[in-house]
């Protein structure tokens, strides 16, 4: 049985106070904007991966309106076995590329024959679940970071490859130029046991105007 964990509004605005005290650039995002509104998770693991597939190196407006375009194709649901049976230019012509089809598809044929069993998924750790669902082809530590933050929304997740991060911790902080990814691992050192958080707030730098006194 699949099993999220959700945290408790007043867990969360724990976290992020506490984020807050620790780093006064992002405690402006968490004064502007209160507690992190983390959407709410989907119902069942295939379907949150391959959401996260869906929006590998998109921003998110087109992301959506592709995922959204494929799911159209499962009026009965979106399963593995319903996957693996849709013709392939359906895929394309939702507007998935070659290499997210491929990924889709193999995630629906690992996920059916056990090759990564999704059943229980929530019990593992986080770098164990990384390495299980690196067994799918294209997906990697960022797919597997954001099945982490927002479907089992775990607390600890600070994905350093993330553009989207990195640019927002750049503007939070001021600084000329984004942090390289190592560098980012390290600075997110600060914010240990809620990166997740923090990254939250990364992601809103880019699209919140902060005021300049």
């Amino acid at each position: 049985m699949e099993a999220t964990a959700e945290p408790a509004k007043d867990d969360l605005a724990a976290a992020a106070a506490e984020v807050a005290r620790r780093d006064p650039a992002l405690g402006r995002l968490v004064d502007l904007l209160g507690p992190p509104a983390i959407r709410p998770p989907l119902e069942g693991y295939f379907a949150a991966l391959v959401r996260a597939i869906a929006f590998q190196q998109l921003a998110g407006r087109a992301a959506a309106a592709i995922h959204g375009r494929f799911l159209a194709n499962f009026v009965e649901g979106l399963t593995p076995e319903a996957v693996l049976a849709l013709p392939e230019e359906l895929f394309r012509s939702a507007g998935l590329s070659a290499a997210k089809t491929a990924s889709i598809r193999d995630l629906a044929a690992k996920t059916v024959d056990g090759t990564v069993p999704l059943e229980g998924l929530e019990a593992y750790s986080d770098d164990e679940i990384v390495e299980r669902l690196s067994k799918v082809r294209g997906i990697g530590p960022w797919t597997a970071e954001m099945f982490l933050i927002f479907q089992l929304r775990r607390p600890d997740v600070w994905p350093v490859d993330d553009f989207g991060v990195r640019k927002g911790y750049a503007i939070a902080h001021e600084l000329p130029t984004l942090p390289k990814p190592k560098e980012l691992a390290a600075l997110g050192e600060l914010y240990r046991p809620y990166r997740s958080i923090a990254a939250w707030y990364c992601w809103r730098a880019n699209d919140t105007v902060l005021p300049t006194a």
